[in-house]
């Protein structure tokens, strides 16, 4: 069958009764989970756990996979496996080929499972942000301001690893670090049959606490897919983070336009992070889409005009009233205007 665009439900990290239903209401084809904090226990509670070995066993994918089928729907991708899993990697710690290793075996089972991407992150020290803002009619949002962020008002992401290394990381350290990283593991992906996504650094500053961010301009992603080229290795492409970059460099959103472009016309848009900001580096908060930084219609039709056939989250969203903890209430709206955008666009001659 042949795939097209299309938008699924993400950013959670448990297999719920209450998440998969949910899914089905808003009418959404798949889900994906986002593993960044988590171990295996995306399974759900009635499915014992195994040991954390460092990496996901085909048996534990497998009853993801079906308990996701179970409920008609597809399981699209796993974003990111636990930062304590591949920590070495990043930062050429003494577990660096221990964990690579641990990460090969993750994308063999998952290709063994039929789950068909792996979303990947290179930030040892994860997001950054600053005390929440409001936005439209109170609803809370998150947002970053670097001058906070450096005299220490941060409230996500914030670690101990530079400190406690008494070391600076320079970009082109990690960069090396993730072309190495990449050697090792793309031809295990391409075995496996498995998709690996990067998504860029949030946000998209050269350095925080120490670590040098990498992928916070679209030249280092270019860098990056042409030192370590496959058909498996592409983008999680971040619309919200690559508007917080490309606004800061002076451009404005034609700049997020011709890098969705640029990108997609090569196939390498594996799926889409549909969020919106207003703003940019140094200083910028999220918000509703349709109402940030970009013409989030000229962003469907481009992504439409690149031919592109994956699928579209909305990513963060705001917290709306009586929300819960996941937001559902900010991903319906999100995801509804999200679905309704492709659907037009779609339509369109």
């Amino acid at each position: 069958m042949t795939q097209e665009m299309r938008v699924a439900l993400g950013q959670h990290s448990a297999a719920t009764h209450e998440y998969l239903t949910f899914a089905k209401q808003l009418g959404v084809g798949g889900v994906q989970f986002n593993m960044v904090g988590k171990g295996i226990d995306l399974i759900p509670e009635d499915i014992d756990l195994p040991e954390d070995k460092g990496y996901w066993e085909v048996a534990d994918l497998k009853r993801l996979k079906q308990r996701v089928n179970d409920y008609e729907l597809e399981l699209e991708a796993i974003e990111n496996v636990p930062r304590h899993f591949y920590i070495d990697a990043m930062l050429n710690g003494p577990r660096r080929e221990e964990q690579t290793a641990n990460y090969q075996t993750i994308v063999r089972n998952m290709g063994e499972a039929g789950i068909p991407i792996l979303g990947l992150h290179w930030m040892p020290n994860l997001v950054w942000r600053t005390p929440m803002s409001t936005g439209r009619g109170g609803v809370k949002v998150t947002a970053f301001d670097l001058e906070r962020a450096l005299a220490g008002d941060v409230i996500t992401g914030l670690t101990q690893i530079a400190e406690a290394e008494d070391r600076e990381y320079s970009e082109e350290e990690m960069f090396d670090n993730y072309v190495a990283f990449m050697g090792a593991v793309l031809p295990v992906a391409e075995e496996a049959g498995v998709k690996i996504a990067l998504h860029p650094a949030d946000p998209p500053v050269p350095s925080l606490g120490g670590i040098a961010r990498v992928f916070y301009k679209p030249e280092n992603f270019k860098r990056a897919l042409e030192a370590a080229p496959s058909p498996n290795h592409g983008l999680d492409f971040c619309m919200g983070c690559f508007s917080e970059m490309i606004y800061a460099e002076g451009s404005n959103n034609d700049g997020v336009l011709a890098a969705m472009r640029y990108f997609g016309e090569r196939g390498k848009i594996f799926y889409v992070h549909f969020r919106d900001v207003q703003g940019c580096v140094p200083k910028f908060q999220e918000c509703f889409p349709g109402e940030g930084n970009m013409n989030v219609v000229a962003a469907i039709q481009t992504l439409k005009a690149v031919g592109f056939t994956g699928f579209i989250i909305d990513d963060h969203v705001p917290e709306m009233i009586d929300d819960d903890g996941w937001r559902h209430r900010g991903h319906a709206y999100s995801t509804g205007y999200i679905m309704a955008l492709v659907e037009a666009v779609k339509q369109l001659a």
